[in-house]
């Protein structure tokens, strides 16, 4: 792990950033999941992928990508956008961005993979699956994440992990995307996020 000592950032003090994943492991981590999903198909029910938005999108877009080029299966592909479904939604100080959610196929009797960038507390999934129901049902729905961090609040567990990071409290996970942030990582934040 490379640590990054202590500096202000705005208001903000972050006391240690260390890296976890550079560009090389995310990408091992996309190509693991990618396969864990293949192996996980069987021909019982259609399989679709939706990404959550934000990093979940360019996520899912990357899966299917590489499913495509394991295997020639070119598998469906989604968005979500669980903005009006966050629990959190009205205490926000300021209106977030709405992109909308595009599935563009029925998902009734499909096997549904949602993918994220974190899986922390639960409640993006359980926002992801309010906003999905609206579109169907599904004969199953699964997820995929790009990290895993423990520290769940809801019910929910992932039946895809690229990496499991135990955190602690206090300690922040983020994923950069180069389609989002300009380059893939992901660091562990120690301090005041």
């Amino acid at each position: 792990m490379v640590s990054a000592g202590g500096f202000f950032l705005g208001k903000r003090i972050l006391l240690n950033k260390k890296i976890i994943m550079d560009r090389v492991s995310v990408a091992r981590s996309i190509t693991r999941l990618s396969h864990e999903i293949i192996e996980s198909i069987d021909n019982s029910h259609e399989r679709v992928l939706i990404g959550i938005h934000n990093r979940g999108v360019p996520l899912a877009n990357r899966i299917q990508t590489e499913i495509l080029n394991i295997n020639g299966l070119n598998i469906k592909l989604g968005s979500l956008d669980i903005t009006f479904h966050r629990d959190d939604y009205r205490e926000r100080l300021v209106m977030p961005e709405v992109r909308g959610t595009d599935i563009q196929f029925r998902i009734d009797n499909k096997v549904v993979i949602l993918i994220d960038d974190v899986l922390f507390t639960g409640r993006t999934v359980r926002a992801s699956l309010d906003e999905l129901n609206s579109f169907g049902r599904a004969s199953k729905v699964q997820l995929a994440v790009l990290v895993d961090r423990g520290h769940r609040e809801l019910p929910i567990k992932a039946d895809f992990i690229g990496k499991n990071i135990p955190t602690h409290e206090g300690e922040h996970v983020e994923v950069n995307l180069s389609e989002t942030d300009g380059e893939d990582s992901v660091f562990l934040t120690l301090g005041d996020k």
